[in-house]
């Protein structure tokens, strides 16, 4: 890529920016947005780690549900290794994933 090209995308992605955060103050939106970041890099890292353990089962992550017996002992299982390894645990259903996923179905009335 470019100088030129680089800055092109540069200003490009500061008037998203701007226009995402509207009449937000930016320290504000920056403090919001880092957030997001973060618990976006955390959950991904969890849910690849999670796949990883799960994958002799042939099954991923997400597809364990909560409600079942089955998905709770899946669950609690890789809930044991990710606070052992990682120190941190997310559910299927708390991940920046299945959080974005709700937010995308989000109706107005």
């Amino acid at each position: 890529m470019s100088e030129e090209q680089k800055k092109l995308l540069e200003k490009q992605l500061w008037a998203i920016a701007n226009l995402l955060r509207g009449k937000m103050d930016a320290d504000d939106y920056r403090n919001y947005i880092l957030g997001f970041i973060f618990f976006k890099y955390l959950s991904e890292k969890l849910h690849i780690y999670a796949d990883e353990i799960l994958e002799p089962d042939n099954i991923t992550y997400e597809q364990l549900d909560e409600n079942f017996d089955t998905g709770k002992t899946y669950i609690e299982a890789v809930k044991k290794a990710c606070i052992k390894n990682l120190g941190y645990f997310l559910k299927p259903s708390e991940l920046f994933t299945s959080i974005a996923q709700k937010g995308n179905n989000w109706t107005t009335y």
